[in-house]
């Protein structure tokens, strides 16, 4: 299946890197709420916690997330046509007084 890539505008492209980072980081705090609630309700002692900067896991996930998410939203954003607004047709009279 041949997909169309099109040429992205600079503002497109800033608009899906800020938004993959956002949905990365939104994925991630939800993971990591799972992982919590199931550590919780199952006495377990997973080492997954929201500290980034203790614990590798939980930075490597994080990047990770953030990663595809950006890549995601990219590639959604090179497949996609920009809109194009229509431009209504408009009747003007003409002018015969010349």
């Amino acid at each position: 299946m041949a997909v169309q890539l099109t040429r992205p505008t600079p503002l497109r492209t800033a608009a899906a890197i800020i938004l993959g980072g956002v949905i990365g980081f939104i994925v991630f705090l939800l993971f990591a709420l799972v992982i919590a609630a199931v550590n919780d309700l199952m006495g377990m002692s997973i080492p997954f916690t929201l500290r980034a900067d203790e614990n590798a896991w939980s930075a490597g996930l994080l990047i990770l997330f953030i990663g595809l998410s950006i890549a995601g939203v990219y590639w959604k954003e090179l497949t996609t046509p920009p809109t194009e607004p229509e431009e209504p047709a408009v009747n003007l009279p003409e002018d015969d007084t010349v």
